[in-house]
């Protein structure tokens, strides 16, 4: 009977062992979840950034004002009849 009782408890060991510590055990599902957390968040910073571009595209695919904005700010451009003012700090 002693046998049989210490074959039954090293065989619920046993599967204890593949529980916790197994290939596709409890361990190895907390790692994969934390993955997963992880890569959901870079994925909604990129889905974010691509929402911008697109946004930056079909602003210049459909509007003179938006080409009009970027020029002004980034190569300082101006029309003809428009006069220019800096204010803030001089750039030597």
């Amino acid at each position: 009977m002693r046998l049989l009782i210490f074959m039954l408890a090293a065989i619920l060991l046993m599967f204890q062992y593949d529980f916790w510590f197994g290939k596709n055990g409890y361990i190895d599902c907390l790692e994969t979840n934390r993955e997963i957390a992880i890569r959901k968040q870079e994925n909604d910073k990129l889905i974010n950034r691509n929402q911008e571009v697109n946004a930056e595209i079909k602003d210049l695919k459909e509007g003179v004002a938006a080409i009009e904005e970027r020029a002004r700010l980034e190569h300082e451009m101006i029309k003809d009849d428009e006069t220019f003012y800096r204010i803030g700090k001089e750039y030597k």
